[in-house]
């Protein structure tokens, strides 16, 4: 359950992030990039990017509306999906269709191309689409490593319940309690998602020398005593301290990205993200040359079974 941090002062928080400008990836997609690492890469670290799409209504479709084919390299993709449902496949073998409460965790390392699509069902009945796609930066040493899938459903995901009514956590990755989260990391990462509802103070409990960021994505959170996190806004908290002290929340969902830096440089390039140029030019002729494989042609949704 969360703690004071063992007698740790409260990490302070830096700065909050806002960004209300909206474009689209691909046409499935209409995302606000919350985090990025060409500004905030220390800041944010061992995260590198959140993007959060929606929430918007789709009309229904036979059209695939997505993302097709793209590559990449050096990092992994979460998508968590709030409302809606996303259909990924890539040329490593993995895939899967995610709903509501889902996890997609695609570690590209040494390099995947890979589509990203409204879910078939999804299209053809149209609505709400909410999720969240994040990126994770590899260490040098895993950049170059086999890519793997994980498809981490809503159930396998473990719920603490915080007391006194106050909300309660689902355990993505990493830690909370005695609760352990599903998805395997290459390095100390804690990704929860939380449901806030609270007048009374709550402390969350994280390591001393940790990056952490809150990302609100409804309602509000009231952090620190003193600022006010809202939607679509994400709150950055400096390394040192043993907890984030929330004040009160009304009706929130967030997400709390907690990690030990990766304290290397970074050199990215549109969908690739390593440590020089060198392998970014790499990266880019080893695509070129379809060492990152290749995907089957995609037929209409009424031609997929």
């Amino acid at each position: 359950m969360p703690t004071n941090g063992a007698g740790k002062p409260a990490k302070k928080l830096i700065s909050i992030q806002r960004n209300a400008a909206q474009h689209w990836v691909g046409d499935g997609f209409p995302v606000r990039t919350l985090l990025a690492y060409p500004e905030l890469g220390s800041l944010i670290s061992p995260f590198l990017l959140l993007d959060y799409a929606g929430p918007i209504e789709f009309p229904p479709t036979e059209k695939h509306l997505g993302v097709a084919e793209h590559p990449h390299r050096g990092f992994e993709t979460v998508t968590i999906v709030y409302a809606g449902e996303v259909e990924h496949r890539d040329s490593s073998g993995g895939g899967g269709r995610i709903g509501p409460g889902d996890v997609q965790w695609m570690t590209a390392a040494s390099g995947v191309v890979h589509e990203e699509f409204h879910g078939r069902d999804f299209a053809r009945r149209g609505g709400i689409l909410e999720m969240v796609q994040l990126w994770v930066n590899l260490p040098a040493r895993d950049k170059m490593s086999p890519p793997r899938y994980q498809n981490i459903l809503n159930n396998q995901i473990p719920i603490a319940s915080l007391p006194n009514g106050q909300g309660s956590v689902r355990v993505i990755a990493g830690e909370f309690g005695r609760f352990t989260g599903p998805a395997r990391t290459f390095t100390p990462i804690h990704v929860w998602d939380l449901q806030l509802a609270s007048e009374q103070r709550i402390d969350l409990a994280v390591p001393d020398g940790y990056n952490a960021t809150l990302v609100v994505l409804k309602g509000t959170v009231r952090v620190n005593g003193c600022e006010t996190i809202g939607v679509a806004e994400a709150g950055l908290f400096d390394r040192a301290g043993g907890h984030i002290c929330i004040d009160s929340a009304h009706d929130a969902t967030a997400l709390l990205l907690c990690g030990e830096p990766i304290d290397e440089p970074i050199v990215g390039s549109g969908p690739f993200v390593m440590n020089n140029a060198e392998e970014i030019r790499q990266a880019i002729a080893d695509y070129q040359g379809g060492k990152m494989g290749h995907l089957s042609p995609r037929g209409t949704y009424s031609e997929i079974p």
